[in-house]
């Protein structure tokens, strides 16, 4: 499901994440056949892997320790 890039997006460090879990929410069935939008079926539970992912991406650029072990995602 995720998406690899050849050369890094733009936007900073979960900037992949970020997108892939937009396409995941526009993809979903969600938004697609009932019409909802990415914001109410990302609340509902739609995309769990990826929100979690970005979460974590986001974390790790507050923790101190990502200075030794580098930033999670891609």
């Amino acid at each position: 499901m995720p998406r690899y890039y050849e050369d890094k997006p733009e936007g900073g460090a979960c900037a992949g994440l970020k997108e892939d879990l937009g396409a995941c929410l526009l993809q979903s069935d969600c938004v697609l056949q009932e019409g909802k939008s990415p914001r109410e079926c990302l609340k509902e539970g739609y995309c769990k892997a990826l929100k979690y992912s970005f979460f974590e991406c986001k974390r790790s650029m507050l923790d101190a320790r990502s200075r030794f072990r580098g930033r999670k995602g891609y």
